[in-house]
């Protein structure tokens, strides 16, 4: 990786936190002596998230037959795994501000992702879900930091994916001497996020495996890719939809998912992601 651009996002003072909240669910999480009444004071410390835990807790991708009402019975119904991945999502919808049209986009493809990557989980069990899930929330967040780093510069490649009618990592190569999956990866270091995250987050274009690569990696990192490629075939928070043949990308062949069980899980993430993205919104 750059150790330029490393150096850069390591000591940057000015770039998005993960907010208080989130840092400390998730150090409670990781205690086994944690309650629920515990999380809920927590959680409930930060009116916003709190509001957007709840509020995404009862979409029908969580499936839960009642409505939630609180957040200790949120926690109670959900579980800690998942309501980390729901304080994390509420938190980082913060970092997409100012809400102007390209962090609506990035936004909007970014919790799509996260839908897509925990229903390929939950589908075909090869990874965990709320893994899954936060890696698919993540997979573009360098993206989001480029543009709080240099809005002009990042507007300079957005343009070039317009005028020119070209990928966004094609135009990204032409501006920058780094990647949005390296300032990602990068932050997800910075957040204090597991490794397997991080490198989730920098491979979901390339998947360049070392031979001797932890399968597991490699299916969390394919899980997150594919996610990236529903995204773009269906055109959430993209400009158009891409044609795309997913069951003969990368991802998929890693993942050994063929083309019926490919077009069941489309079909179930537009079905979830039409129904469910005015939660996230």
């Amino acid at each position: 990786m750059n150790q330029e651009l490393e150096t850069l996002i390591m000591n940057a003072s000015d770039l998005p936190t993960i907010p208080v909240v989130a840092t400390k669910v998730m150090q409670l999480i990781g205690s086994e002596t944690t309650t629920s009444e515990e999380l809920a004071k927590i959680v409930a410390a930060d009116p916003a998230v709190a509001a957007r835990v709840l509020k995404i807790s009862n979409s029908s991708f969580y499936g839960c037959q009642r409505q939630i009402q609180t957040l200790s019975h949120a926690i109670m119904i959900l579980g800690f795994s998942t309501l980390k991945s729901l304080v994390v999502a509420a938190s980082v919808k913060q970092v997409y501000k100012p809400y102007g049209l390209t962090e609506k986009m990035l936004w909007e493809h970014s919790f799509g992702a996260g839908l897509a990557a925990r229903i390929i989980a939950g589908v075909t069990r090869l990874v965990n879900e709320e893994e899954a899930f936060l890696g698919g929330l993540f997979h573009d967040i360098g993206k989001i930091i480029m543009n709080t780093m240099d809005s002009q510069q990042f507007q300079a490649v957005m343009q070039k994916c317009y005028n020119d009618r070209i990928s966004f990592l094609e135009a990204e190569r032409q501006v920058y001497p780094y990647s949005h999956a390296d300032v990602g990866a990068l932050v997800i270091k910075k957040w204090n996020f597991p490794t397997i995250l991080m490198q989730a987050v920098q491979k979901h274009h390339t998947f360049d495996f070392a031979d001797d690569e932890d399968p597991y990696q490699m299916r969390l990192t394919s899980v997150v890719g594919l996610a990236n490629l529903f995204c773009h075939r269906v055109g959430a928070g993209m400009r158009e939809p891409e044609e795309i043949s997913l069951h003969e990308t990368p991802p998929a062949i890693i993942l050994n998912i063929d083309e019926e069980e490919m077009n069941f899980l489309l079909e179930t993430f537009v079905e979830s992601f039409n129904r469910d993205k005015v939660f996230f919104s």
